[in-house]
């Protein structure tokens, strides 16, 4: 399966503000009805055979976010634009995303990235830039998909009203 992240608005059938109950259904129709997980949340996150796991996050009754972890086969695929975003070493990612958009070192943790428009948030344990076999320090391991403000503080929650109003 192919996914595509498009941010703000979402990734495959989960969109970024969608009722919870649509949200739920979006989320199960992500399952390989032939290899259900034993780890599977209805309403919370399913794993798919290849080890990707589609994660919501919904408040107040409506979807905020979406997070995807790295899958441990190939028969699934999460990109954004022409970025493979588990496939290609995290440093390829970076890299690629700067041809579509802003994207810096989270200040708190600088092994992971925030592209700060989109509200894409790659993350990693460790940086392991240099060790292919060390893979969760090589590659990125979730990538978070939300509406720009997602990681706003109340100010900047308030900033960003004021500009856009």
């Amino acid at each position: 399966m192919d996914l595509h992240l498009a941010p703000p608005t979402g990734v495959g059938p989960l969109h970024i503000g969608m009722t919870r109950q649509d949200a739920n259904t979006a989320l199960d129709s992500l399952r390989d009805l032939s290899a259900i997980s034993e780890s599977d949340r209805p309403g919370q996150h399913i794993f798919r055979p290849s080890g990707l796991m589609v994660s919501i996050h919904c408040m107040q009754g409506v979807l905020q976010a979406v997070e995807l972890s790295r899958p441990m086969a190939t028969a699934d695929r999460v990109s954004f634009h022409d970025v493979d975003v588990f496939a290609l070493p995290a440093r390829e990612v970076v890299a690629r995303m700067r041809e579509h958009t802003t994207i810096e070192a989270d200040p708190d943790d600088p092994a992971s990235f925030i592209a700060p428009e989109l509200l894409l948030s790659f993350w990693r344990p460790f940086e392991a830039d240099e060790d292919p076999d060390e893979e969760q320090g090589y590659y990125f391991t979730t990538v978070l998909l939300a509406r720009p403000g997602y990681y706003d503080t109340p100010a900047e929650a308030e900033e960003r009203l004021r500009r856009n109003s």
